[in-house]
């Protein structure tokens, strides 16, 4: 009884501290995701996970000497390799959460490399909770959407600046940052500015709306992350 106590004990721990790594993880996710970061609830959830899962490798007393430098090229050698799944599409980023799925998973790798079962099973399944459930979590969180918008109209039937508020306004959008400019020979009145949203189909509905604005010669609504 009293060595099965002394093998639950540690586990006990190290599931403890790899739990709280992936709540505070999980928690400033939250924050990013709220605020529409391309790095938000997923991403930063596995991260700091396989951070605290390789920083159980290193405490371990049993790690062959010189075992966890290896580790440490390892952890690199894939950060790189998870880099290459990350790329950009106009101005928003995607690939985050699977580059951080990659280098969790070399993080899994090695606690069952060194025969660290048992963490290992509670890394896998904390993944495969983000993964899975965290999305969920995220299709129902509310965020803020933004959007760099340009709005192009004829010189002559340009609305007033309240008048594109009152415009956005009626979408649940709000509009900041206003800027002008008087283009094209002085045919064309020009609208820069950010949007801001609650409403995840807010930016569809605004730009159908657009599409019939009889006096609107060119729009674009660029999803950004700010």
């Amino acid at each position: 009884m009293a060595a099965l106590y002394v093998m639950v004990v540690p586990f006990l721990d190290v599931a403890q501290n790899l739990g709280w790594a992936w709540a505070a993880g999980s928690l400033i996710g939250l924050e990013r995701s709220h605020n529409g970061r391309a790095a938000g609830f997923r991403t930063h959830a596995l991260v700091g996970l396989a951070a605290a899962a390789v920083m159980t490798l290193s405490l371990q007393p049993t790690v062959i000497p010189g075992a966890f430098p290896l580790a440490q090229g390892v952890m690199t050698g894939v950060g790189f390799l998870g880099a290459g799944v990350i790329f950009k599409e106009g101005v928003s980023v995607q690939g985050l959460t699977t580059a951080a799925c990659i280098w969790a998973t070399a993080a899994i790798g090695l606690l069952f490399g060194q025969g660290l079962i048992a963490a290992g099973a509670v890394v896998t399944v904390a993944i495969l909770i983000t993964l899975i459930a965290f999305r969920w979590v995220e299709g129902v969180l509310p965020d803020r959407i933004y959007a760099a918008a340009i709005f192009r109209f004829h010189a002559g039937l340009a609305p007033t600046e309240p008048g594109l508020h009152a415009m956005m306004k009626s979408h649940g959008i709000a509009l900041g940052d206003v800027s002008y400019g008087l283009v094209q020979g002085g045919e064309v009145f020009e609208f820069r500015g950010n949007l801001q949203t609650r409403h995840r189909a807010g930016l569809a509905n605004l730009a159908a709306a657009l599409r019939e604005t009889v006096s609107l010669q060119e729009f674009e609504l660029l999803r950004i992350s700010k």
